[in-house]
């Protein structure tokens, strides 16, 4: 879901800031994409991830429409039943209680909330609005409607932000009763405008001894409150690893579908076109435009699965490394 209210200096993920103009022809075309690619999925799913964007920006009622489409081609309501794992990105300046109501109708049963930071001084540098206040409030529309497996996103290495401000946050964020952590060092993506500040000297980046230790410092105070790595920037309790990003990390099979959305199937590797107006424009018996295309290749196979394997705790069983490499 390609829409945002503002756009993030650190963001590099493709987004638009959304007027409402263009949400209905979106959904519409995402549902035609969607009943294009039934055809190559198994129902019921094992997991869903709406990300974005910011999907809490659709409307309910554009809500209801994709989340039925959702049922009635990829079995969302059995996969709920069976104890799969429906999750949707909210940012928390965008949450509402008719929003999780819908979504729980709908199957959803997980939330990532993208934080970033409960300090308002650091969130005016990675220019992100929001409300640090709204957070908790966000947590508890999602839990009173009974979505229980929450996650938060958190950004270290802010420039200008101390380890005892980093420590705040981690400890805000445990606070609120959250299963699972993501904390990420910032990054300065090409193209951003956060890179763009850098480059003009406005600010002075994170020292890297400060931000080594941040990193270090989250390890050891997440594991005394009861969440352990499993991947090099997520943390969970147990059994509350986000299951659908661990199908990535394993070198899965998974759909894509939207703006910019890459899948994998059977070693088949696509991207979607990044620019909504193709993607609204292009339709080719309903699938999405592609930009990018590999062919299913063996050797990119054995370097993919030890790349993104190693990012794991559990790290990449030498048993299959032999097989791939046969």
């Amino acid at each position: 879901v390609p829409f945002c209210f503002h756009k993030c200096h650190y963001c590099d993920f493709y987004s638009i800031v959304d007027t409402q103009d263009r949400q209905e022809a979106f959904v519409a075309r995402l549902r035609r994409e969607l009943n294009a690619l039934a055809a190559f999925a198994a129902a019921p799913l094992d997991t869903i991830f709406v990300g974005g964007g910011t999907p809490s920006l659709l409307v309910p009622r554009l809500w209801r429409a994709l989340l039925d489409d959702l049922h009635a081609l990829f079995g969302a309501a059995e996969m709920r039943a069976r104890g799969g794992e429906f999750s949707v990105e909210c940012n928390p300046e965008t949450v509402t209680a008719e929003l999780m109501d819908v979504l729980v109708s709908g199957g959803v049963t997980r939330v990532s909330m993208g934080a970033q930071s409960f300090n308002q001084k650091h969130l005016k540098t990675l220019e992100r609005w929001h409300n640090p206040e709204n957070v908790p409030k966000a947590l508890e529309f999602a839990r009173a409607a009974g979505i229980g497996r929450q996650s938060i996103d958190l950004i270290f290495a802010i420039p200008g932000q101390t380890m005892e401000d980093w420590l705040a946050d981690l400890a805000i964020a445990v606070s609120l009763n959250t299963e699972h952590l993501s904390c990420y060092g910032l990054t300065y993506e090409p193209g951003t405008a956060m890179t763009a500040r850098l480059k003009r000297g406005d600010f002075t980046p994170s020292d890297e001894d400060l931000e080594a230790d941040m990193f270090d410092a989250t390890l050891a105070y997440l594991r005394g409150q009861g969440l352990d790595r499993y991947e090099i920037s997520n943390f969970a309790r147990a059994g509350a690893e986000c299951r659908h990003n661990m199908v990535y990390w394993r070198q899965g099979d998974w759909l894509a579908a939207g703006p910019s959305a890459s899948g994998h199937l059977r070693g088949l590797r696509w991207k979607n076109s990044p620019r909504l107006d193709d993607y609204l424009r292009k339709d080719s018996e309903g699938f999405a435009p592609v930009i990018e295309h590999e062919l299913p290749d063996s050797r990119r196979g054995l370097f993919e699965r030890m790349m993104t394997g190693l990012r794991l705790a559990e790290g990449v069983d030498a048993g299959e490394v032999m097989r791939l490499s046969l």
